[in-house]
């Protein structure tokens, strides 16, 4: 079963850390996704971008308007995801324990229901 675990950021809680730590949540990644690989199961990820980058679109009258910035104010907002593959939920738990971001903030662990061109 596939699994997307989604990675909440905090950025004034991630600011408060020492540059240290910072920097290696960041790091992690690489091993996170080195051990996934290993294991056959990883299926893609990516990083998204601040959101303050983001653009929400909204047809209203068939007319679509666009707006800068987040859908909504909030202290968390997606800032990434991975897609594994794992027998059992037990084992998407167990993976997404290891991402250094859950001790600061949740990953959410939603199974895939259907995807198409997911396989990176």
């Amino acid at each position: 079963m596939k699994y997307l675990l989604i990675i909440h950021n905090n950025p004034a809680l991630i600011a408060s850390l020492p540059a240290d730590e910072q920097a290696a949540i960041g790091d992690a990644h690489e091993g996170f996704q080195e051990r996934l690989r290993a294991t056959g199961e990883l299926v893609g990820f990516a990083a998204l971008a601040d959101p303050d980058m983001s653009r929400v679109v909204r047809v209203r009258d068939g007319v679509p308007a666009v707006t800068d910035g987040p859908f909504a104010e909030a202290k968390e907002y997606l800032a990434g995801y991975y897609v594994i593959d794992t027998e059992t939920p037990e084992r998407a738990v167990e993976i997404a324990a290891t991402l250094l971001e859950a001790r600061y903030v949740g990953i959410e662990i939603r199974p895939v229901m259907a995807s198409g061109g997911l396989e990176m």
